[in-house]
Parts: structure tokens; C-alpha cells; sequence
């Protein structure tokens, strides 16, 4: 008995499976109230054959292969929810269907296809970019996810150009308001005051550098690795009418030699340094400050300690964070801890990074034709693809965003921590 490509599918998921498979040559199978995936090419075929899971069908989409009926490209959350919802696992065939399978596998010529230009190399090709988390091999990451273009940035993040979790007092609170009151946390957990000097490594737009200078009479430095960053940045501080007190340098972090800073944040930095690195990372960063003077880290963890963050071969990692690296907060306190400095807030804003993938990709679906045309259609559909797949993940609790304050205690004992802190 032959059987068709749609046939294929119905058999290897399920025929009540929540989704209906509509292959090139007319053949359908799966549930016919389910969402619609449509394989254009046996090419289709190939990328899910040689790269299983979201890696293959992320392939097939950015190369035109493969598409779902009614997803909204800007935001795709209420399709990626369904097929999470679906949890689609392919059944062991039977022995009569094993032939054909194998039949329509072979038919297709099994090869790797053309991968899509957005796609970063793997590791041994990345090797010619230098060791990992090597300097070298930092910037060009960096310059991979963040130099897309400021104007497509402006039409994602909103007026804030700040890409980092927000904290909502509510639901409804909107994004600016929100991204306003995350940088006056962290200001308020620093206990910033007039006249003190703060560092802000991986300063992204230079948000917290200016929130900070504007709103808690500090001078700030913020250094980022991304050119297009500190050029925006540099721009607005000056727009702003804050230089000689705000400065935001195009630098690695590790080449700031100023030291006795009175506070130093960072925020959405340490995922890209590497698990490995973290000891000489805090102990740099504790370097910068004075006895007393207060570190706030906030970055994206794992639930736990004892996986690794990002696969090699994984959609996010090959396309999003080349070389990113995540672990549980355990992790990060225990390092800090380790290096000196002595742990005294640890918050979780999980929910609160849901909310503003949220809002980001409603803001790409919202310009979707403007970021297209600044960024491509391949690029754009990457940052939807993984804003919304990221959204779930915040809210099923596969990943989390954690800030840990510490202080930098003096071989006496005195941390200027207060016995009953005010920010919360």
C-alpha cells in the first residue's frame, strides 16, 4: 500500500493530533480543525528530516518552505502555544508502515539543505572567530544579535530602547511605564544618591546611564560592545543635555579602568559571558567598587542548576545569542559569594519578562511592514519566532530573570546596607 507525504504525517503523530499537515503534492493528514502546516517542497521534508524539533522547522520557515495558515509573522504566540499545547511527539511506526516511511524519506533525497542566511555558523566554523567568550568572539556576537539596526530597535522596544525586563505593577501597566520602573528599582536597590558615580556594564541604549544621571543626580559610565548602541546612546545624551555627567564608551567591559565607583549594575549582560567565566567577571566588577558600594546583577537563569542554557544546536543559540550561555540563579549567587561579595536581595521577575516579550512583539506586529523593510524578512521573522517562543518560556517556567544585589562588604564588616532596605 502506497501512502502519501499528509498520510505520513497522520501516522507518525496521530490522526487526532491538534494539526493538519498539507504537503506539496495535495496529500493532508492530522486533525482537520487543527492548525494548518503547509511543507511547499520536498526541500520542506529535508530541514525537518536533518535538523529535528525547532531548529528544522525554523529552517523551513526562514527559507520559505514551510508556513502556518493565519500566524501572525510579528507575533506568533497563539500558534507556538498551540503546538506547545499539542506537545507533538512522533509515534513508533508499525512494521506494515516502516516501508513507505522509509520510501518518502528516500524520495526526497536526504541531504542537508541550504541553510538561511540568518543562521550563524557552527562551533568549528565559529573557532575562526577566536575562543569562546575570547574578545574577539564576544564583539562579533554581540554585533550578530544587537546591530540589526536602531531604527528596527526603535519600532521593537518603543521609545525606551531598553531591551531588557521590565517590572509591571499590573497587567495593564504599559511598557514605557513599566521599563521606567525597572530602572527605578534597580536604582533604588543601589540607593543611588546625588553626587555617586555608577557603572553600567552592558549598558545596551544607555537607559539606566540616563535614567540615573536624570533622576538621582549620580555621573554615570556605561560601555557596550555594540557600536550601534553607544552611537544611540551617545546621541541621546547629548540630546538630553547630560553630558559631562552621563558617558557611554563603545568598549568591552574588562578594558573600564576606573575604579571606586560607588554603584555598578548590570542588566542582560552576564548571559553572554559564559558559566566559566563568571569568577573572573564578578571579581572584576567587584574590583570597580569602593568598600560599601553596592553591585545589582539582573539576568536571564535556568529553574535550576544543573542543566546547561542554550544548545549548540538549538534555535536560539544559533540564531539569537551565539554563544550564550545560561544557568540557575544557585549558580550566580554561589560565584558571587565565592568572590567576595556578600549577597543581600535575590528577586525573581519571571511573570514580569512574559509581559514584556508581550509587548515587544506586539509592537513588531504593529510595524511589521516597516521592519521588514529595515531588516528583512528573514530577520524579522527570527526576532518573532523567539520573542514569542521566549514569552512561553517565561511563563511555563523554563527560564527566569533573577536580580541579585550584593554589597562590597569591608574586611571590617561594614556593608552600608540598611537593617530594613525601602525599595521593595
Amino acid at each position: 500500500m502506497t501512502i502519501s507525504v499528509g498520510q505520513a504525517f497522520e501516522r507518525l503523530l496521530g490522526d487526532d493530533a491538534p494539526v493538519r499537515v498539507v504537503a506539496w503534492d495535495g496529500s493532508t493528514g492530522g486533525a482537520t480543525d487543527g492548525v494548518t502546516v503547509r511543507l511547499h517542497s520536498p526541500r520542506a521534508l529535508n530541514y525537518l528530516l536533518t535538523a529535528p524539533g525547532d531548529l528544522g522547522l525554523a529552517r523551513a520557515y526562514l527559507k520559505d518552505e514551510l508556513s502556518i495558515d493565519g500566524m501572525d509573522e510579528g507575533d506568533p504566540y497563539e500558534v507556538l502555544k498551540h503546538l506547545r499545547a499539542a506537545a507533538l511527539s512522533p509515534r513508533r511506526p508499525s512494521l506494515r508502515d516502516v516501508p513507505e516511511l522509509v520510501r518518502i524519506v528516500r524520495s526526497s533525497g536526504v541531504h542537508v539543505p541550504e541553510l538561511p542566511p540568518q543562521e550563524t555558523p557552527g562551533q568549528l566554523r565559529r573557532l575562526a572567530h577566536g575562543l569562546r567568550h575570547g574578545r574577539q568572539r564576544d564583539a562579533d556576537a554581540i554585533h550578530h544579535h544587537y546591530d540589526v539596526g536602531n531604527e528596527f530597535y526603535e519600532h521593537v522596544l518603543g521609545p525606551s530602547m531598553t531591551y531588557t525586563c521590565a517590572v509591571f505593577e499590573t497587567p495593564e501597566t504599559t511598557l514605557e511605564d513599566a521599563q521606567a520602573a525597572k530602572y527605578d528599582l534597580v536604582a533604588r536597590k543601589l540607593d543611588l544618591q546625588p553626587g555617586m558615580r555608577l557603572l553600567d556594564v552592558g549598558c545596551g541604549w544607555g537607559g539606566m546611564v540616563r535614567h540615573a544621571v536624570t533622576h538621582y543626580g549620580v555621573t554615570a559610565l556605561g560601555v557596550t560592545l555594540s557600536r550601534e548602541q553607544a552611537q544611540w546612546a551617545q546621541e541621546a545624551i547629548r540630546r538630553d543635555g547630560l553630558e559631562g555627567r552621563a558617558e557611554v564608551r563603545h568598549a568591552d567591559y574588562r578594558d573600564v579602568t576606573e575604579r571606586g565607583f560607588d554603584a555598578v549594575s548590570s542588566i542582560g549582560l552576564t548571559e553572554h559571558i559564559g558559566v566559566r567565566n563568571y569568577p573572573a567577571y564578578f571579581r572584576f566588577l567587584r574590583s570597580r567598587l569602593r568598600d560599601e558600594g553596592r553591585l545589582l546583577n539582573h539576568c536571564i537563569t535556568r529553574p535550576d542548576n544543573q542543566h546547561p542554557g542554550l544548545p549548540t544546536r538549538g534555535f536560539i543559540n544559533r540564531y539569537v545569542f551565539p554563544d550564550g550561555e545560561l544557568t540557575g540563579s544557585g549558580d550566580i549567587v554561589r560565584v558571587m559569594e565565592n568572590e567576595g561579595l556578600e549577597v543581600k536581595h535575590h528577586e525573581n521577575l519571571r511573570e514580569h519578562y512574559a509581559l514584556t516579550l508581550a509587548g515587544w512583539c506586539a509592537n513588531l506586529s504593529k510595524n511589521w511592514d516597516d521592519c521588514v523593510a529595515l531588516a528583512g524578512l528573514g530577520r524579522a521573522r527570527v526576532w518573532g519566532l523567539y520573542m514569542a517562543g521566549s514569552r512561553l518560556g517565561f511563563e511555563d517556567n523554563g527560564i527566569q530573570l533573577h536580580q541579585v544585589l550584593a554589597t562590597r562588604t569591608s574586611d571590617a564588616g561594614a556593608a552600608g546596607y540598611p537593617l530594613r532596605p525601602q525599595f521593595t
